[in-house]
Order: C-alpha cells, then sequence, then structure tokens
C-alpha cells in the first residue's frame, strides 16, 4: 500500500507551480474557442423571433433553424477529430474555429430561410470540431493530476459565452438589428487565431506521434476501417448520405410524419459507424458512450431550451426578468463547471459526477415550486445549474480517457457529437409532455428522471463494464498513466510534479 506523502504548505504550492506559463496559454487559447463556441451557438436563439418576422417564417420552420447545427456535427466531430489525430491539434482547433466564426458571419448575410438554414450547417461542422479538437488540446497538455480541472475550467467558457450573447443582445439588436449580433459573432477569432499561431502542440500527441519521424501512411488514420476495401467504402459512403438525409428530415419540417422512422434509420446508420470504428474489441464501448452522452444531453437540455418559454407563460416574467434570470443560470453553469473540476480532481472523474448530480436532485422539484419570488427563484436555479449542467464540465475527460491518444480526438468528436442529438430531441420531448401537465412539471420529471439515468450509466461505470466483456485487458483511463507522471507541453516534464503519488481516478 502506498502511503500519500505529508501535504505540507511547501508541497501544496509546488503543486500549483506544476501547471506551466504555457499550459496556462493553451488553456487561454482553447477557453477562447471555447467562449466563441457558445457565443456563436446561442445567437439563433436569441434572434428567432426577429428572424421569423423578416422571412415570414412560422414557429415550426424558424425553430428547425436551431436543429440545423445538430444535423452535421455528428459528421463535424468524427472528420476534424480525425484531422486532429493525424495533423495534431492545433491544426484542427484553427480549422474548427474558423468553420463555425465564418458560419455565423454568413449568417449575417442570409437572404431568406434556405441560406441561413446552410450557414447553419457550416457552424455545426464546426463547434464539433471543437469541441473534440479543444479538449484533446488542453487534457493532453495539462499534468495528469490536474486534468479534470482542466476539462471544468475549459468547458465553463461555453456558459460564459451564452452570458456574452444574452448582455450583447439586449442593446445590440434593438439599435442595429439581428444580423449585427453575427457580425460581431467573427470579430474574436481573430485574438483566437492570434493566440493559437503560436502555441505549441499537446504534449501526449507530440510524445506519441508528433515527435517520431513517421511519412504520412504511418500517420493516425482513425477512419481506415471505414474504407477497407471498394464494398465496404461504397456502403459506408451510402450510410453517411442515409444518416445526413434522414437528420434533415426529422429535424425539417420535410419529414413530418416520418419522423419515428427516420430517427430509427439515422440512429442505425450512425451505429453502424461506430462499431466499425471501434471494432471487435471496442464497438460495445462506443456504443454504451454514445447511449451516455445521449442521455446527458436528455436531462439537461429540456431546462437549457424551454427555461424561457416557462419563465414568460407560466410565470409570467416580463423580458427583463428573463433576462436577468438567464443571466444568473449562465454563472451558475460557469460556477460548476469549476467546481466539478476541483472536486473530479478530488474524488475522481466517475465519482464526482456521480455525487454532484445526485446532489442536485434536491434542487429539481423545488425550483418549479417557485412561483412568486424572482430572487429565491434565482437561488435555486442557480443550485441546480451549477450542480447537474456545471458538473459537464468534467464529460469531456470522462469520455476522452476510454481512448487511447492516436484516436482520442476522431472517437470523442463521433462519440460526444451523436450523443449530443440528444439535445435536439429533449426540446422536443419536454414539449409533448407538456401537452399532458404544466410545463414546469414536465421540464422536473423529465430532468429528474434522467439525472437519474446518467447517475447509474457514469457511477455504475456500465459503459466500461460493458467494454470489457469484449475487451478485458482495456485499461480504467487512457489519460492516466499507469506509472504516474503528467501530461506536459512539447514533452517537457512540469517542475514539483511527483510521479510515484497515485491520482484519485487511478486509485
Amino acid at each position: 500500500m502506498t502511503t500519500r506523502p505529508v501535504d505540507t504548505p511547501d508541497r501544496r504550492r509546488r503543486r500549483y507551480q506544476e501547471v506551466t506559463p504555457r499550459q496556462w496559454k493553451a488553456m487561454f487559447a482553447a477557453w477562447i474557442g471555447y467562449l466563441l463556441d457558445g457565443f456563436d451557438f446561442v445567437l439563433i436563439t436569441l434572434v428567432l423571433t426577429e428572424i421569423a418576422d423578416d422571412f415570414h417564417l412560422s414557429t415550426a420552420t424558424a425553430a428547425s433553424l436551431i436543429s440545423g447545427a445538430f444535423i452535421t456535427r455528428w459528421l463535424g466531430g468524427a472528420v476534424l477529430g480525425a484531422m486532429g489525430d493525424r495533423y495534431g491539434r492545433k491544426a484542427a482547433m484553427i480549422a474548427s474555429i474558423l468553420l463555425y466564426s465564418l458560419g455565423t458571419f454568413a449568417c449575417g448575410f442570409a437572404w431568406g430561410y434556405t441560406s441561413l438554414f446552410v450557414a447553419r450547417l457550416v457552424i455545426g461542422l464546426g463547434m464539433a470540431g471543437e469541441y473534440s479538437a479543444s479538449v484533446t488540446y488542453v487534457l493532453e497538455s495539462w499534468p495528469t493530476r490536474w486534468r479534470n480541472r482542466a476539462s471544468g475550467f475549459l468547458i465553463s467558457g461555453y456558459a460564459g459565452g451564452t452570458v456574452l450573447a444574452a448582455e450583447l443582445y439586449k442593446w445590440v439588436v434593438p439599435n442595429w438589428g439581428w444580423r449585427w449580433m453575427f457580425w460581431i459573432g467573427v470579430l474574436p477569432v481573430l485574438v483566437a487565431l492570434w493566440v493559437r499561431r503560436s502555441l505549441p502542440e499537446a504534449g501526449d500527441w507530440q510524445n506519441e506521434i508528433g515527435a517520431a519521424t513517421r511519412s504520412e501512411a504511418e500517420r493516425p488514420n482513425p477512419f481506415r476501417p471505414l474504407f477497407t476495401g471498394a464494398v465496404r467504402s461504397w456502403t459506408n459512403a451510402v450510410l453517411a448520405a442515409a444518416a445526413a438525409v434522414a437528420l434533415f428530415c426529422v429535424f425539417t419540417p420535410v419529414g413530418a410524419g416520418y419522423v419515428p422512422w427516420l430517427a430509427v434509420a439515422a440512429a442505425l446508420c450512425l451505429i453502424a459507424f461506430a462499431v466499425q470504428l471501434g471494432g471487435r474489441r471496442g464497438w460495445l464501448l462506443y456504443v454504451a458512450l454514445m447511449v451516455t452522452v445521449f442521455s446527458a444531453f436528455l436531462y439537461s437540455w429540456p431546462i437549457q431550451a424551454l427555461l424561457p418559454t416557462y419563465l414568460k407563460t407560466d410565470l409570467g416574467y416580463a423580458p427583463g426578468q428573463v433576462g436577468d434570470v438567464m443571466f444568473y443560470a449562465g454563472f451558475g453553469t460557469m460556477a460548476g463547471c469549476w467546481l466539478a473540476g476541483f472536486v473530479g480532481d478530488r474524488l475522481g472523474t466517475r465519482r464526482a459526477y456521480a455525487c454532484t448530480l445526485l446532489a442536485s436532485l434536491a434542487f429539481v422539484f423545488p425550483v418549479f415550486a417557485v412561483q412568486d419570488s424572482l430572487p429565491l427563484l434565482g437561488v435555486l436555479l442557480f443550485g441546480l445549474l451549477a450542480l447537474s449542467q456545471g458538473i459537464s464540465g468534467i464529460l469531456p475527460k470522462y469520455i476522452a480517457g476510454h481512448f487511447p491518444t492516436a484516436t482520442r480526438a476522431a472517437s470523442l468528436g463521433l462519440v460526444y457529437n451523436v450523443g449530443a442529438l440528444g439535445g435536439a430531441v429533449a426540446p422536443v420531448l419536454g414539449a409533448h409532455l407538456a401537452e399532458g401537465m404544466p410545463l414546469g412539471r414536465a421540464l422536473a420529471v423529465l430532468t429528474f428522471g434522467l439525472t437519474l439515468v446518467v447517475i447509474v450509466l457514469v457511477g455504475g461505470n456500465v459503459p466500461q463494464r460493458l467494454g470489457r466483456l469484449v475487451d478485458r485487458q482495456a485499461p480504467d483511463d487512457h489519460l492516466v498513466p499507469q506509472a504516474g507522471g503528467a501530461g506536459t507541453i512539447a514533452s517537457k516534464a512540469s517542475p514539483g510534479s511527483a510521479p510515484g503519488e497515485p491520482t484519485p481516478d487511478s486509485v
């Protein structure tokens, strides 16, 4: 049994010195990219009514613009993730931020529904790639013992982007119109690209892949299993096209009346890709992780998508009051991401995830029981989002730990962004459930019930247990080396590290 050294003040000081200035710079660059991701994604929800009025769209047609980004997320996550595995995390990060920012800029020039929908497809490609590229870059750059904190800090940028967008909306749209919201969204790209220009490559990728002299053929190719032979290549091309068409029909009025069948067809196509990419030993793990992420989106997105509607319709709040509630809700999510990182490094990723979600259940029904007290609602909502949605700050660390460095970005991109389709399903599910009960009660029931499902899946280590049915040699966490040690940038050892000290996730 290894005895943990006494935690003296001098030792604590050395711990905080483990994160070097270059690693903080890597975090800041990725955080800015994720801030822009959150900002660009929520813009469409803030100006949807103005767009519907200008283009004379029905509510259902306008709402399909929100879902447009989900149609291409799975493809963007996989392709840009594969780019990160093959050519480095930095290249994929820059490509992703260019895609979603230019897509946002194009939204400001849209002349109708079709052109705006196409721009939203581009945004979906980029935002999915941003998740896989930035997450793997930061996690592989920071010391091992700090990687939950790194994950939480990074994901807090998304919440910051939503807060920034809500504040800008109050004065930009009334004075300049909705198009300027999208045009402003491209300006911070110059800052992000400038910061990223001088960044070193991620430590784990550089040590295992980039540092060695390799020919083009020797570089990782996560998609190789999809193109082993002409028959398989053509079959997978057809599956990709079928998945894209089915998702387009599901999330637009085109598929009205056939949504269940189209959804099943899209799910089978995407599962087929996961089975092939996972291979004989990993396919069950891939599918189980996709289900876990899908469930995580199902419990969190009913509130994210329908909370403003609940505040306006059920509680009768004025737009200014709704804006205030959403402002503090965003800060609750951000604070929760920070908390999740510290708790994850202290307790271990899975234990922190399950315990924090369990604590969040105490806030679910009280939030929707408050009727006439805005301050009390704000406090309860802050607590709920900090504990339930904030814990998603360590979801990247949880998922990424299941995959080796050579295929991590592509695997993370596919698994997460296929599961993210739960975010598109959740509002529809909540709206249908609200047809038989008040909206607040429907949101409470969905959030409470599906949170329990995620607690069981993550806390019970269900994906890993299922994966070991076909691969008994799979390690607990690829991000925690068996012999200890910290991931660093450009293969430089971090000062003050303690290689022999166990981490919470390796205990």
